[in-house]
C-alpha cells in the first residue's frame, strides 16, 4: 500500500503578520504574493516581504476574492452585491456588475476560469414558526467570465453562505443557513441533485428569533465523488455560538445521497467553522474557523478515513485557508477582533495572515 504524507499534528507557524482590517477572503496570486479581501477593501500581499498595497474597493466589505492567472485577470465580490473584475498586471479594474440586491456571501471560479458563481440571501422569517420567508432574488448566480453575462439564476432557500464548482467544472454546490444543499450541473443550470442535513442548525434550548449554525463552506473531493461541508453542530444556546465544530461527507451522486463521515467524537471542539481546503496531494483537508470552547480551531482531517491528523489554535477567526501548490505550506487568514481607537483615534491592525510549514 503505497505511503500518503500527512501534515504534523502541531504545524510549525514560520510567518506571521497583520493588515489594517479582517481579512474575509484571499486566494494565491504565486508563490510569494496573495490577494486579500478585507472589511475595507482588496490587498495585494507580499508573503516574503510582509507587505501590501490596496489595489481595489467595494462599498462594503470585500466578501470573495479569486485569481484568474490563464485570463491575466482577478476577481472580488462583496456585501454590496457587486463583482469586480481587475486586471492582473496593472490592477486596473475592467468590468463591474451587479450579481444581487442583497451581499454576496460567497463566490467561487471554475476551474478552467470560464464560470463564476456567486450566492446570497437574506434570512428573514416566514411564519410564525419562524421557518425562512421565500428568496427575494435567485440565490445562485452563475456568470460568463468572459463576457460578464448572467447564465443562470437559480432558487435556492435564503441565505445560502456557501457555493463551489466540481473539479471538473461540470457542477456547482450552494449550500444554505438550514443545512440544505442543492447541486446544479453549470453549464445547463439543471439541478441534478438536493438534500438537507438538519446536523448543521440549531434553534438551541434557548431558541432564538432566527436559524443559527449553517452550512459555511464546501468543497468537493478531488474525484468529485462526495462533497465536504463544514458551519456548526447542534447548540445549547444560540447567542453563545456554542455548538460543536463540524463538518461531513456526503456521497452527493446516491440517490438518494447519503452521508458518509463526519466529525469523531472528541476530534473537535465548539465553534463556527467556516474555511475548508483540501491539501494538493488530496489525501487530506483543513476545516477552520472560530473557537468558543476546546482546543482548536484549525483542525486536519484524512479524507478517506476522517481522522484527525493535525491541528492548530490560532487565537483568532480563521476565514480561509490555502495551501501552497507544492503542498509544504498552509496559509491562515481572518481578523482579530475589532479593537477600539487609541488615544490618537486610529484602530489597531486587526487582520491576520500566518503560513504554517505543514511538510
Amino acid at each position: 500500500m503505497p505511503f500518503t504524507p500527512m501534515p504534523p499534528s502541531s504545524p510549525n507557524r514560520v510567518k506571521d503578520f497583520k493588515l489594517p482590517t479582517a481579512v474575509l477572503a484571499a486566494a494565491r496570486i504565486n508563490e510569494t504574493e496573495l490577494l486579500a479581501g478585507c472589511f475595507d477593501g482588496v490587498y495585494r500581499v507580499n508573503l516574503e516581504e510582509q507587505s501590501l498595497r490596496k489595489v481595489g474597493q467595494h462599498t462594503s466589505y470585500v466578501s470573495s476574492v479569486a485569481v484568474l492567472p490563464q485570463r491575466g485577470q482577478y476577481l472580488s465580490a462583496g456585501y454590496d452585491g457587486m463583482l469586480h473584475w481587475y486586471d492582473l498586471a496593472t490592477d486596473e479594474r475592467v468590468r463591474s456588475l451587479t450579481l444581487h440586491d442583497f451581499w454576496s456571501w460567497d463566490m467561487a471560479v471554475s476551474p478552467d476560469e470560464s464560470l463564476v458563481a456567486s450566492v446570497t440571501g437574506q434570512y428573514l422569517a416566514g411564519g410564525y414558526k419562524y421557518e425562512p420567508a421565500p428568496e427575494r432574488e435567485p440565490s445562485v448566480r452563475i456568470v460568463d467570465v468572459a463576457s460578464g453575462e448572467m447564465l443562470h439564476s437559480l432558487p435556492h432557500v435564503p441565505s445560502v453562505q456557501a457555493v463551489a464548482f466540481s473539479n471538473d467544472g461540470q457542477f456547482v454546490a450552494a449550500g444554505n443557513l438550514m443545512g440544505e444543499i442543492r447541486i446544479w450541473n453549470a453549464r445547463s443550470g439543471e439541478q441534478v441533485a438536493t438534500w438537507t442535513t438538519p446536523d448543521f442548525t440549531s434553534w438551541g434550548i434557548i431558541k432564538s428569533h432566527c436559524y443559527l449554525g449553517g452550512i459555511f463552506a464546501l468543497r468537493f473531493t478531488p474525484d468529485d465523488s462526495a462533497l465536504l461541508m463544514c458551519g456548526m453542530g447542534p447548540m445549547h444556546d444560540p447567542m453563545a455560538g456554542n455548538g460543536k465544530q463540524l463538518w461531513q461527507r456526503w456521497n452527493w451522486r446516491a440517490d438518494p445521497p447519503t452521508k458518509d463521515d463526519q466529525t469523531h467524537e472528541g476530534d473537535a471542539g465548539e465553534g463556527l467553522m467556516e474555511a475548508l481546503a483540501v491539501h494538493p496531494d488530496g489525501s487530506w483537508f483543513a476545516m477552520g474557523g472560530r473557537l468558543r470552547g476546546g482546543n482548536l480551531n484549525v483542525g486536519m482531517f484524512g479524507i478517506s478515513d476522517g481522522a484527525k491528523v493535525g491541528s492548530i489554535k490560532s487565537g483568532y477567526r480563521v476565514t480561509e485557508i490555502l495551501f501552497a501548490a507544492d503542498g509544504q505550506k498552509m496559509i491562515l487568514v481572518g481578523g482579530q477582533g475589532q479593537p477600539d481607537k487609541d488615544k490618537d483615534g486610529r484602530i489597531a491592525d486587526f487582520g491576520r495572515i500566518e503560513v504554517y510549514d505543514v511538510a
